[in-house]
């Protein structure tokens, strides 16, 4: 029981994650060039800057306890790292 839960908590902080990137890129990055309004880069910056941080962990704890393979995790990783990849990742590695 304590596995499942580590895994449905790591696809929450992949989907917060990957939803923090899109807004930074379509949506706080526009209006700070477009607009001219830089808050929206701090603030949504920030905590996509946080999120990136606690995926980056608990794709840790899940590679470690879940004992999953190298390539697996290592593409978990990768996928953070391109716009909608974390949802490219969960429903090609995590869905059943």
């Amino acid at each position: 029981m304590k596995s499942s839960i580590s895994v449905v908590t790591f696809k929450w902080i992949a989907r917060l994650e990957g939803t923090s990137y899109l807004l930074l890129l379509f949506i706080a990055m526009p209006l700070k060039y477009l607009a001219g309004i830089p808050q929206w880069v701090l603030y949504v910056g920030w905590a996509h800057g946080a999120l990136f941080v606690a995926y980056g962990l608990a794709l840790l704890w899940v590679w470690t306890h879940e004992k999953w393979r190298f390539g697996k995790a290592f593409l978990a990783g990768l996928a953070s790292l391109f716009p909608a990849g974390t949802f490219w990742f969960e429903k090609k590695y995590l869905n059943p």
